[in-house]
């Protein structure tokens, strides 16, 4: 409990002050709010005090000045309590919000510095609810808990202080009770610690079955398998609910002796302040203030119980945070490089995907799915040289897309070591590398957003003349302005609203906008429709031209013309040459033009 404390204050960093500004605030708001009930409770006691005695006299003794006077009073601190109060939200509300902002754009900067085997170890779901459950945890609870605990027991303080003024055997009842108190909550953050990191196992299970469900709608219906394929996020819904159901009953019993400790305590005050009173140690005025604590000395650390629940469940978040925000940065000794050359050289590479406990590789792409923890790429050696265009051709699953992610250092090789520029892709920050390479994909993803933005992601800053004319050059201009609302029309998510060929298009837009050197194109003309397809071939050659560039493809007419063909074969380079020198010779290559010839000649009879 104490180590969350800490750890949230330190969270707080260039904001401590203000935390500890709110502190203050809170210490006396909580004296103004307790001294209007001793005004209260003491004018009371005068009050009666003063009509027992006058009608032993036969007259009234009360001072009627004092009841104006402590209204007075009682107004003022009133105001002041407010006044503080307001004064402690104004400095402490904002923290939370201010620091979890900051958050957010730290793990995003982080996921683009990690390898995209730390997606594959790591589910969508598991980050997500890091992201969205961790961080909406710290920021909702976070300074609140930690005022709730700190400011419950300065109330508690407050008041202490003021019933050891006036009794020492009261204050200690008092201090007893918080003590017995504070063993229960001391068992409470104790079995919120333990179960915490369940709770948080459940949250990431509901939130990947959600994510899921949602991915595989379209199989889902097509299949007519709907119910079969919520079951999954039924069994997640129902033991997110089980866990939390469970801890909830384990909280109670603790919760209960805290709660009943201090209302024994202040049965116990208030027949104290009885007692001495009726013994003549106690005036009836000072006995009513110490019967009206009795009732509120507790109210402020009643509350603490969900805090040191609450604080096991923060501290859950801010690993799972933590975690997030000191990934392993692929770069974290990169230095930004700026490049002269713009070759291309592989030298004896090895490389495989890990695998991670649950089982799931820690690689990405589409060829790269069986055989979890295989080496795909043993021993490769090559060079593409600047300016040059290099076709790599292979049997699914033989390495080709692990070769252009490896060149974008999307991961690192186990052995060996691969140079752009002269340089080792190792020594470069991820954004001084990438600044180099254009890409283009068969799965293309469109950010949810307008096409104009999808179009310059690349370059930001490009005028409204430059997108147009990329656009144009991508053979997509025409399309893009037919739709309502042109340049400005917002696609779906991922592109969903747009056809294959249209969202290939404007990838290769966004990469003719870009205008890097390096250009990788994997598949790059698959979804594309015939009737387009000589359009595009023209929009990859203005794209390409004067530039070093790795082609991934199965058309004929796509790789014959490059200046070298990489055979990739079981993880291997099998075989290196122009089209006509790899036809000379018996292999893969040959092979699989002869199946590529019979594939583009068939014909319906």
């Amino acid at each position: 409990m104490f180590k969350t404390l800490k750890r949230i204050i330190d969270w707080c960093g260039e904001f401590k002050g203000k935390l500890y500004a709110g502190f203050v605030f809170s210490f006396f708001s909580h004296l103004f709010a307790a001294m209007p009930v001793m005004v209260a409770a003491y004018t009371i006691g005068l009050l009666l005090t003063s009509a027992r005695e006058g009608n032993a006299m036969n007259g009234m003794v009360f001072d009627k000045k004092w009841a104006g006077i402590s209204f007075v009073v009682i107004a003022l601190l009133v105001i002041l309590r407010f006044f503080f109060d307001y004064m402690r939200s104004r400095f402490q509300e904002a923290i939370s919000y201010e620091l979890v902002a900051k958050d957010r754009l730290a793990i995003g900067d982080a996921l683009k510095r990690v390898s995209l085997g730390y997606f594959q170890k790591n589910s969508t779901g598991d980050i997500l609810n890091s992201i969205t459950t961790g961080l909406n945890t710290l920021e909702n609870m976070g300074i609140r808990m930690i005022d709730n605990f700190v400011g419950g027991y300065l109330n508690f303080l407050v008041i202490f202080l003021c019933l050891l003024v006036f009794s020492p055997l009261t204050a200690l009842i008092a201090l007893a009770g918080a003590a017995v108190s504070f063993l229960f909550l001391l068992l409470v953050s104790k079995h919120s610690v333990r179960n915490a990191p369940r709770e948080a196992e459940a949250g990431r299970k509901l939130s990947g079955a959600v994510l899921e469900y949602a991915r595989g709608l379209p199989t889902v219906k097509s299949f007519g398998q709907g119910g079969a394929s919520v079951q999954s996020m039924k069994e997640a819904a129902r033991e997110n609910r089980d866990i939390r159901l469970k801890i909830e009953y384990g909280f109670t019993p603790a919760n209960c002796g805290h709660l009943l400790a201090l209302k024994t305590a202040s049965v116990f005050l208030a027949a104290a302040a009885c007692f001495l009173c009726l013994a003549g140690s106690m005036e009836m005025p000072v006995m009513l203030m110490f019967v009206f604590f009795s009732f509120g000395i507790f109210g402020s650390l009643e509350p603490v119980s969900d805090s040191a629940h609450v604080l096991g469940i923060i501290n859950t978040a801010m690993d799972q945070i933590g975690a997030l925000k000191e990934g392993n940065y692929i770069d974290r000794d990169g230095k930004d490089i700026v490049l002269s050359d713009f070759g291309i050289e592989f030298c004896h590479v090895d490389f495989g995907y890990e695998v991670s406990p649950t089982g799931r590789e820690g690689g990405l792409g589409r060829e790269e799915g069986n055989d979890a923890g295989r080496t795909v790429l043993k021993d490769v050696s090559f060079t593409i040289p600047e300016k040059t265009s290099t076709a790599i051709v292979g049997p699914s699953g033989s390495g080709k897309t692990t070769i252009c992610n490896l060149i974008a250092r999307f991961y690192d090789v186990q052995v060996g070591s691969i140079r752009v520029g002269g340089h080792d892709v190792r020594e470069f920050t991820c954004d001084s590398l990438l600044k180099n390479i254009s890409m283009v994909f068969q799965n293309v993803y469109l950010f949810h957003d307008t096409i104009r933005n999808n179009i310059c992601f690349g370059r930001p800053d490009a005028t409204e003349e430059e997108v147009i004319a990329a656009a144009k050059a991508a053979r997509c201009h025409d399309f893009i302005v037919s739709l309502p609302r042109g340049y400005d029309t917002v696609v779906g998510e991922g592109g969903g609203t747009l056809s294959g060929g249209e969202k290939q298009r404007i990838s290769i837009a966004r990469a003719m906008l870009k205008d890097a050197p390096i250009v990788i194109l994997d598949e790059a003309t698959a979804s594309i429709d015939p009737e387009n397809e000589h359009l595009i071939q023209e929009a990859i050659s203005e794209l390409t031209r004067g530039k070093t560039i790795i082609t991934i493809a199965h058309r004929l007419a796509t790789i014959e013309n490059a200046d070298q063909i990489l055979v990739i074969d079981g993880g291997t380079a099998a075989q290196k040459g122009t089209h006509k020198e790899l036809l000379e010779q018996e292999g893969t290559y040959r092979e699989f033009v002869r199946i590529r010839e019979q594939a583009e000649g068939w014909q319906i009879q």
